[in-house]
């Protein structure tokens, strides 16, 4: 790939280590997790202080939804461009840029003035905040690559999705805890966490490597078009309707931009993605694995938490704790299925991790009627196991595998297929959960005595108002109407558990496609770094593209 060192550092050699000195790993592991923390917690911690940062800045239902969407499309559009900047300017040099965008969009998030440019200022900002941490993430797992050789990159990387998946967990419980005092300082908490990570970073004495090529500036603009405008018409099929031409139009000129992206990027001379990568067979069975295990993964928080609030009664704050019976399950498999991969390979963990997967969301969706946490607990420790055996090994293999070490290349379209992946279960698993729980409130109202026309109506009022604790949102009025459905509550929230049955068996069903997926992995194993791969038109490791 004719690379070359970057300044007066001494050149890198297999395992990511100098030739002069050796990294610190446990540092810089820590150092990884201590920036990636920020991208995952900022992921939901957001959605717990909505009430309070609406009733503040007097932003609409609307203006606050794009506040947490601006984030996800910044973040789904310029994933790529991340992983092929760390490539070519060196892995810490742009974790850190990264944390540095992503920290100072953090503070101006949180210092956000009031009045008319309350909207635009916060919007905005977490819009740069999503191209920091499209920026950091790559290239914060990429150094985690270089720095740990390929037969101990297994439990590596094991420890890094462990610990930076269970931290989306910790985002509501933060955000409870941070705004009692105020909202904005779920801004802020982030300043702190990103000067250990930098400081950390740079005790760790991680190498850089930079590469003597261009930027694919076309690529780069095609990619973002086209995953920002499929992502933005997924995530507003929530308000635009799935009738809408708007919807659909955005979705549609995305795709159409995307396919353009591939067959430029076919002819490039220097691309954004080498898309001859996907002619490795386990590197196309790697990505589709963690395509449908993600449209579970991402959305299970979302689901599950306001199941807990509506179905269950929860607090947030309870809610955020019954999604822990999860990330137990998860942590724990996570660390297993990183030494089944360095021990056996990815083939036997993303196997067995789908399988297990598939086996826990069924049984959680089955047991969502009965209304009881403690019925329910195992299963959802069981559906978190397999979603922990199969994520490090499947998205390990797919990196050792990348063209001429280009393990930022490789993060950035892992992480863009994983973050396209929840942005479709959401928009999907949204769509059902919202039509069941019509349907089911509908009947229920209908056979309490509610006129048909006045049913319909209250149901879709109440599916469209799912934000929170049922009991402190019941209807209000002194109609007919609006008394029997505060009398029908208990039925209501069982109509709720029935329709987010539908959202977990489908989220069981999207593992066993990809249980079904992994049966075509060739089993081949990757036992030496690939930093000298041959060229960028061979397949990783110098294997003939469909003979591993």
């Amino acid at each position: 790939m004719g690379d070359t060192t970057s300044g007066a550092e001494s050149p890198q050699v297999a395992g990511g280590t100098s030739a002069s000195a050796a990294p610190n790993q446990a540092l810089a592991l820590a150092a990884m997790l201590f920036a990636v923390s920020m991208t995952f917690i900022d992921q939901t911690i957001v959605a717990i202080a909505a009430p309070d940062i609406v009733r503040e800045l007097g932003l609409t239902s609307s203006q606050m939804q794009w506040v947490v969407n601006a984030y996800l499309l910044t973040l789904a559009a310029f994933f790529a461009l991340g992983g092929r900047l760390s490539d070519l300017y060196g892995h810490r040099r742009v974790m850190l840029c990264g944390t540095l965008i992503f920290v100072i969009a953090s503070a101006l998030c949180g210092a956000v003035p009031s009045g008319d440019f309350a909207q635009a200022w916060l919007i905005g900002f977490r819009a740069v905040q999503g191209i920091g941490a499209a920026f950091m993430f790559p290239a914060a797992l990429a150094v985690v690559i270089a720095v740990f050789p390929v037969e101990r990159r297994g439990r590596a990387l094991a420890l890094f999705f462990g610990v930076s998946g269970a931290l989306t967990a910790v985002g509501p419980l933060l955000g409870g805890w941070l705004t009692g005092w105020t909202w904005r300082a779920i801004f802020w908490v982030n300043v702190p966490v990103a000067v250990i990570a930098i400081v950390l970073t740079l005790l760790a004495h991680i190498p850089d490597r930079s590469r003597r090529e261009p930027l694919d500036v076309p690529g780069a603009v095609l990619m973002a078009l086209g995953m920002g405008l499929t992502v933005l018409g997924l995530q507003q099929s929530a308000t635009w309707g799935w009738d809408s031409p708007a919807t659909w139009a955005c979705i549609a000129a995305g795709l159409v931009v995307l396919v353009v992206f591939c067959r430029f990027e076919l002819r490039a001379a220097h691309p954004l993605v080498r898309l001859q990568v996907f002619r490795d067979r386990a590197f196309s069975v790697d990505m589709a694995v963690l395509f449908f295990a993600m449209l579970a993964f991402v959305p299970v928080f979302f689901f599950a938490s306001v199941y807990a609030q509506v179905s269950l009664s929860a607090s947030p704050n309870q809610a955020a704790l019954y999604l822990l019976y999860f990330f137990i399950g998860f942590a724990l498999a996570s660390q297993w299925g990183g030494r089944i991969l360095d021990k056996r390979g990815a083939r036997p963990a993303i196997r067995l991790g789908t399988a297990v997967g598939a086996v826990g969301f069924a049984l959680w969706a089955a047991n969502l009627t009965k209304l009881s946490m403690h019925d329910q607990w195992l299963y959802a420790a069981v559906a978190g196991a397999g979603i922990g055996l199969l994520l490090a090994p499947a998205s390990t293999d797919a990196v050792n595998r990348s063209i001429g070490a280009s393990y930022g290349e490789v993060t950035g379209v892992t992480q863009t297929i994983r973050n396209f992946a929840a942005s479709i279960g959401l928009a999907v698993f949204g769509t059902v959960l919202t039509h069941v729980t019509v349907s089911r409130v509908g009947e229920t109202l209908r056979e309490a005595g509610v006129p048909s026309g006045t049913a319909h109506d209250a149901a879709q009022s109440i599916a469209e108002s799912v934000t929170g604790n049922s009991d402190a949102r019941q209807p209000t009025g002194d109609g007919r109407a609006a008394e029997i459905t505060r009398d029908s509550m208990h039925a209501i929230r069982v109509d709720f558990a029935e329709a987010n049955q539908w959202v977990f068996y489908g989220m069981a069903g999207a593992l066993v496609i990809a249980y079904l997926c992994s049966r075509f992995h060739p089993g081949t194993r990757v036992t030496t770094d690939d930093a000298d791969s041959p060229s960028p038109a061979s397949p990783p490791g110098g294997r003939p593209p469909g003979n591993p």
